[in-house]
């Protein structure tokens, strides 16, 4: 079957490793107890924040040194001249994140400086990029029920709920403009947003519609091997035969979190664990053993380069996926390969501040020649945002 043909879960091969792993993480239980095997299991006495924040270590020196980029970041760049989108949106999440970690109130009061910009400035909700702003909302919400942080949840929502769809009912990425198309980007862009809203408002239609999407992105967009082309139905040109690197990542953080917030729900989605393992067992395939990377082009080794941001979310993915049982060791090691890899990406400026280098400009739906021109850069918001988030989730374990 190639490479965007329809597959069913009956008819989707099924891997006798993957019928084990199902096993293993449905009798593991899901319960927040002391009896529970996997790494971020909470003792009864210890509150989930607690527990979210000493399995990180604070003391380490992977979560000084995510502090020390995000310092420096914000002292580059005013709260102020980030945008409303994906890229700000994935920095600030990664911001919200390490927070929960340190409690670092400067990195609460950036991406708080940040949302309430924008609040007061006004925003839209017109396509999947315009949803991660919605992320420091839920962030916020969890100390505040300003309403006007609600709102912007509830915009993302809204817009979702009756956002274009694609001919096999995928939500559109590129909004109303155009005729629909399905970007495999979307699954991280909304995906993560109805994954936290699962989580943190307790809401079931939330993780309802992301089992949907998620069910109708692995058909069109998954091949057998496990690996993601870029889109479908898209109106240029496009190569169907690549496995653009940082749209897997895209694919690898969300479904993780997906997973782990079902598995704390005490609920299993099995097709979404069928995808994400048939994923990260490609992706183990593909990496690059010298440097613990990926190259941009994920079957096209050697023709491009080792990108920085996809190597951390691909980390942040499966060392994730590790700390709640759904993966083991292997998939570990190769995040911390990959860590050891994003780290020769981090250098120091004149300052001696930490920035992260190596990270593949914005990329559109492309041929082979246009995804190995994309420029790499220096200090772009969501390669900062991809390279804490594989610090803090490989830190500690």
């Amino acid at each position: 079957m190639g490479v965007g043909a329809t597959m069913t879960e009956s008819t989707r091969p099924f891997p006798a490793i993957i019928f084990i792993a199902l096993s293993c993480l449905a009798s593991a239980g899901c319960s927040n107890s002391s009896s529970e095997t996997y790494f971020d299991a909470c003792e009864p006495s210890q509150s989930v924040e607690d527990c979210y924040a000493a399995r990180r270590d604070p003391s380490s020196e992977q979560v000084a040194l995510a502090t020390a980029i995000a310092e420096r970041y914000i002292e580059e760049h005013p709260a102020t001249s980030e945008i409303w989108d994906w890229t700000s949106g994935v920095l600030m999440f990664a911001m919200t994140e390490l927070y929960r970690v340190t409690g670092d109130t400067r990195l609460r009061d950036y991406y708080r400086d940040y949302l309430d910009f924008h609040v007061e400035r006004g925003y839209a909700i017109v396509w999947s990029d315009s949803c991660p702003p919605a992320l420091t909302a839920l962030a916020l919400l969890r100390e505040s029920n300003d309403p006007r942080y609600q709102k912007v949840v509830d915009d993302v929502l809204s817009y979702l709920r009756t956002a274009k769809r694609t001919r096999d009912g995928g939500i559109s990425h590129i909004g109303a403009t155009a005729a629909p198309a399905i970007w495999v980007d979307s699954l991280f862009m909304f995906g993560m947003v109805l994954n936290r809203e699962g989580e943190l408002a307790d809401d079931p239609d939330a993780l309802a519609l992301m089992s949907e999407q998620l069910r109708i992105f692995s058909e069109v967009l998954q091949d057998d091997d496990g690996l993601f082309v870029h889109a479908d139905d898209y109106f240029r040109d496009f190569d169907t035969d690549i496995y653009w690197a940082r749209g897997n990542s895209w694919v690898t953080a969300s479904l993780a979190d997906y997973l782990r917030v079902r598995r704390l729900r005490g609920e299993s989605d099995r097709l979404a664990t069928q995808m994400f393992l048939e994923q990260t067992r490609a992706l183990l395939a593909a990496q690059d053993q010298p440097s613990g990377m990926w190259w941009t082009v994920l079957n096209r080794p050697g023709d491009t380069y080792l990108e920085t941001s996809a190597a951390a979310l691909f980390a942040y993915g499966m060392a994730r996926a590790y700390r709640y049982g759904i993966v083991g060791q292997r998939e570990l090691d190769a995040a911390k390969r990959a860590v050891d890899g994003v780290l020769e990406a981090v250098e120091l400026d004149e300052e001696g501040r930490p920035y992260v280098s190596g990270i593949s400009g914005p990329t559109d739906v492309s041929t082979f020649e246009g995804y190995a021109s994309v420029p790499l850069e220096d200090d772009l918001n969501y390669g900062v945002g991809a390279v804490i988030l594989a610090l803090l989730e490989t830190s500690g374990v």
